[in-house]
C-alpha cells in the first residue's frame, strides 16, 4: 500500500520559514515516477507549486520561484519542500503527490482540485497559517 504523509505544517509569522517534509512508502521513488507539492487555499483552486524526479527538480511555480525549493532523501524516503520569505498568501492546506510517470510530466496534470483522483497518490495535507 502506498502512503505519503506531510509533516512540518504550522503558522509562522511574516518573512518566517517552513520546511514541508513527505514521507512515502510502499512507493519507489527510483522507477519512472514523479512527486511534487500542491497548496489548495480556501476558496481557490488547486496550485501545483514544485516538482522532482529521480534526476532532481523539474518545475517550480512562479508565485514562489526564488523562495521555495524542492529536495528529495531518497535514504529517508523523503521529499521536502523548504520554504522561506513566507507571505501571508502562501496560507494554505498543503500536499504531498505522487505519479507513476506515464510521459506527461505532472506539472501538467489536469488538476481541478487537490486530492482529485487523477493524481494517483496524494498525503492527506499540512496546514500553513502565515501571519501579517
Amino acid at each position: 500500500e502506498v502512503q505519503l504523509e506531510e509533516s512540518g505544517g504550522g503558522s509562522v509569522q511574516a518573512g518566517g520559514s517552513l520546511r514541508l517534509s513527505c514521507t512515502h512508502s510502499g512507493f519507489n521513488f527510483e522507477e519512472n515516477s514523479e512527486m511534487g507539492w500542491y497548496r489548495q487555499a480556501r476558496g481557490n483552486t488547486c496550485e501545483v507549486l514544485a516538482t522532482i524526479t529521480p534526476d532532481g527538480p523539474t518545475y517550480l511555480a512562479d508565485s514562489v520561484k526564488g523562495r521555495f525549493t524542492i529536495s528529495r532523501d531518497n535514504a529517508k524516503n523523503t521529499v521536502d519542500l523548504q520554504m522561506n520569505s513566507l507571505e501571508p498568501e502562501d496560507t494554505a492546506v498543503y500536499y504531498c503527490a505522487a505519479v507513476r510517470t506515464r510521459g506527461t510530466p505532472l506539472k501538467f496534470y489536469y488538476v481541478p482540485r487537490c486530492l482529485y483522483s487523477g493524481v494517483d497518490y496524494w498525503g492527506k495535507g499540512t496546514l500553513v497559517t502565515i501571519s501579517s
